[in-house]
């Protein structure tokens, strides 16, 4: 399944976000018992960890083992490349009853995102990601839609015309929709849940670059999580200390549908283009969820617009890489920043 839901290009996201483990901090809180269990597993189409702190290994990995089954089961359901699933039933049908409380729940958190990003986020992209796609596939003319196509296509282009009522979810005639710019963020938020339903109070969560984080380090310091530079260096641009936060970066990082043209992955739903405002757009939040289609809407709202939209967020803080390589951040980014780099 592809996961990012503005992806045009068939590709799984790069993942910008890495754990730091070598740097000391001299002032942390008291360490925790046990010590840091960690299983690695390739999920959702990326590469998914799950770390927990625990007296016991036995225990750690069982509960490792009913994370990733969080994990899975939100595959199972939001998989819009898997016939079977209810998220590709309700494409087919455009309409659903009794759906899965947390498919219900996905898509109305969608749908404020939507109205929160003045459209930059909308998970009815779908007709336009099959538009490029059919482009530079196979016996495509690998040149980008002309303007009346992506005019066509964008009248399917329409989050409020997705109706949530109880259970049932309806779409507008010939839409579709994905869910791949919430659905890694929303599984990685189950997985915390779980764990921590198991009694668990240190550890993570990481799917492809979108983390969620809770406690602290054995060692009783926040844990360290760095952005790449984008020029591929070895230096971190930024080193956040986070804890009971979540971290996704959305960004081009050379990723491209069509390298000749550089069409960028990302699209923009308001306009059917590719989104050229960022190289990248870093967001830390109470939730994955949150992170990860926030993320997304900033990139494509860009750097003044979607500064804008942060700081009127409580709880959410942002950092930015503008095309020209300038480093922008939200006002209380430098909470959460490690000067000590």
């Amino acid at each position: 399944m592809r996961y990012k839901t503005v992806a045009i290009v068939l590709i799984a996201f790069f993942t910008v976000l890495f754990m730091i483990d070598h740097v000391s901090d001299p002032v942390a809180d008291s360490p925790i018992e046990g010590e840091s269990y960690s299983q690695t597993r390739s999920l959702m189409d990326t590469t998914v960890t799950v770390s927990v702190t625990s007296p016991n290994e036995t225990y750690a990995s069982e509960v490792i083992d009913r994370a990733f089954e969080k994990i899975h089961y939100v595959d199972q359901v939001m998989n819009n490349y898997d016939n079977e699933s209810e998220i590709a039933l309700l494409n087919e049908r455009s309409t659903i009853h009794d759906a899965d409380p947390e498919l219900v729940y996905v898509v109305s958190r969608s749908k404020y995102y939507s109205e929160v990003s003045d459209g930059a986020f909308d998970i009815s992209i779908q007709p336009i990601l099959d538009l490029w796609a059919s482009k530079y596939s196979p016996g495509g003319t690998y040149q980008d839609p002309t303007p009346e196509e992506i005019n066509e296509t964008l009248e399917l282009v329409n989050h409020s015309a997705i109706v949530v009522e109880g259970n049932s979810i309806s779409l507008g005639e010939g839409m579709r929709i994905t869910l791949g710019g919430v659905a890694k963020g929303f599984a990685v938020d189950l997985a915390i849940g779980s764990i921590m339903d198991d009694g668990i109070s240190s550890g993570f969560v990481n799917a492809g670059g979108d983390g969620r984080y809770i406690g602290t380090k054995p060692d009783g310091s926040l844990w360290r999580v760095g952005l790449q530079n984008p020029d591929k260096n070895e230096d971190a641009i930024s080193i956040m200390d986070i804890g009971d936060m979540a971290v996704a970066t959305s960004g081009n990082y050379e990723r491209y549908f069509s390298d000749a043209a550089k069409v960028s992955h990302i699209a923009d739903p308001r306009n059917g283009y590719s989104s050229q405002n960022l190289i990248s757009a870093t967001v830390i939040a109470d939730t994955a969820m949150d992170a990860d289609a926030l993320a997304t809407a900033v990139f494509v709202l860009g750097e003044d617009e979607g500064m804008e939209m942060i700081e009127e967020l409580d709880g959410v803080e942002c950092l930015l890489i503008t095309t020209d390589k300038r480093i922008l951040r939200s006002s209380g980014y430098s909470n959460y920043e490690n000067h000590a780099q």
